[in-house]
């Protein structure tokens, strides 16, 4: 495996990794280990004298030092215990109210983490310290009996750290009682997946620089193949079967420099992909090895689930999924609805004003090197409404809320074209609670904000072209 593909690899499962319920415990773990052995190791060095300068300190016999570490040893561990229940029990409740898809949410949270491994860190120090407690070897008769207590050995330091480290854990404890209920709240359960979404895109897309002065200029370039490129491509399989986690486009296009390669990239991040899945079209056909096919099949990585990654659609499909369930028959739950699609607002508009990648990916001399699917707003938006609005055309109050937030989103959407978008799928809502829905006075409602989306469609269309003319506009 060349360095490629070694990178490939490593930025989803580094992603994996702390997101592991085990990260955090284990490091807190070895970090207690390595903690019993510096404070021995302290010990053993300065003894007990320097107890006898701290009035409420008492040095401690060899049997009550043990006592004090067994108890809190085995307390830590018996609390770690019904500690990893709760959040077991916490999960499943949860996972049963939003959709199972969001376990990893709950896996990778970092209090609970924390939690788990300050209850075994506490544990694990005070049994490696509890091997170090020895009694007064017994010696024969007529011996110096003050060999006795020199041969006893107790680590007063370690003990008091274990006794310290026994009472934070009592507060985790406490901590932890009032984080459970805060977690497995419906509200921070979306408004995390929501935080998220903000964050990826944030990471994934640039800020969009200046105006958006025509629909020309927002429109997905199309990138230009060569001739009879699918004849001349040579067709590189994904060889196994999962969810594509994870693409490496920089070496993707190094590779095709290398080799003077065209590339077209079938899937996108969070496809599903088989053993017999076309990932790439690599042309010429001729230039084509068994190495550069292992090669370009290594910069896809693939997993039993979805991740958030790369995809962007995850996290929207998360917070789709829990809308869906709020709203079906059996919960009927429209205000969690609405507090999703209040989330999504959130991402789309943010969407909407980010430069979103072109399909055409050149290299530094500026030949075309790849092709991969264009990243659309209009891919996005149609991801949220197409999915939830047969579900919201339903429901009163979840589909006045989705007309508000198309009207909201025909405000803060810079691009005329997506304008457009937002009010057809504006037309598909209303027309869509004119079947579902029988109430005149909800469909009139309906009516009067379609209306209205449509009014600040063409004041918004009317305001941008006066901007970009020098006009003004009250």
């Amino acid at each position: 495996m060349n360095g490629l593909s070694i990178r490939a690899w490593l930025v989803p499962l580094s992603e994996q990794v702390r997101n592991s319920y085990w990260f955090v415990p284990s490091l807190m773990a070895i970090g207690s280990i390595i903690l019993s052995l510096v404070t021995t190791s302290i010990d053993s060095r300065i003894g007990a004298d320097w107890m006898n300068d701290i009035d409420w300190l008492n040095a401690n016999q060899p049997a009550g030092a043990r006592a004090v570490l067994s108890t809190v040893a085995g307390s830590m561990i018996t609390v770690a215990g019904v500690t990893f229940s709760m959040t077991i029990l916490s999960i499943s409740s949860a996972t049963t109210q939003v959709g199972p898809r969001l376990l990893n949410n709950f896996m990778a949270d970092k209090a609970n983490q924390f939690t788990l491994g300050v209850f075994i860190a506490t544990f694990l120090y005070c049994l490696m310290v509890l091997r170090t407690v020895r009694n007064a070897e017994s010696l024969p008769p007529g011996a110096d009996s003050g060999m006795d207590l020199a041969s006893a050995f107790v680590p007063h330091l370690s003990v008091m750290v274990g006794v310290l480290m026994a009472i934070a854990s009592v507060g985790v404890l406490i901590f932890y009682i009032h984080h459970i209920p805060e977690t497995i709240h419906v509200s921070n359960i979306i408004a995390n997946v929501g935080r998220q979404l903000d964050v990826q895109i944030d990471g994934q897309f640039p800020a969009r620089v200046g105006q958006v002065n025509d629909e020309g200029s927002v429109v997905e370039r199309v990138a230009l193949l060569p001739p009879m490129f699918d004849e001349s491509a040579a067709r590189v399989l994904a060889g196994k079967t999962g969810y594509l986690q994870y693409i490496d486009g920089g070496g993707l296009i190094e590779i095709a420099r290398e080799h003077d390669l065209v590339l077209h990239v079938q899937p996108s991040p969070g496809d599903f992909v088989t053993s017999l899945t076309v990932l790439v079209l690599a042309s010429p056909r001729e230039r084509i090895t068994n190495d550069i096919e292992r090669e370009l099949a290594s910069m896809f990585v693939s997993g039993a689930q979805r991740s958030a990654n790369q995809d962007l659609r995850f996290l929207i499909n998360q917070l789709v999924e829990v809308a869906m369930r709020a709203l079906s028959p059996g919960v009927n739950d429209p205000f969690t609805a609405i507090s999703c699609m209040q989330w999504l607002q959130s991402g789309l508009e943010s969407l909407a004003d980010r430069e979103l990648p072109a399909s055409a990916r050149y290299d530094e001399e500026g030949e075309l090197r790849m092709v991969a699917a264009p990243v659309t707003f209009a891919a996005f938006a149609s991801l949220v409404f197409d999915q939830l609005r047969p579900y919201v055309a339903a429901d009163r109050n979840a589909s006045v809320s989705m007309m508000e937030m198309l009207g909201n989103l025909t405000v803060q959407v810079p691009s005329p074209s997506d304008r457009r978008l937002i009010a057809r799928h504006a037309c598909a809502l209303r027309r869509a609670c004119e079947q579902a829905q029988s109430d005149t006075r909800t469909l009139a409602l309906i009516s009067s904000l379609y209306r209205e989306v449509l009014c600040l469609l063409v004041d918004t269309d009317r305001r941008t072209r006066a901007r970009q003319t020098g006009q003004w506009i009250r």
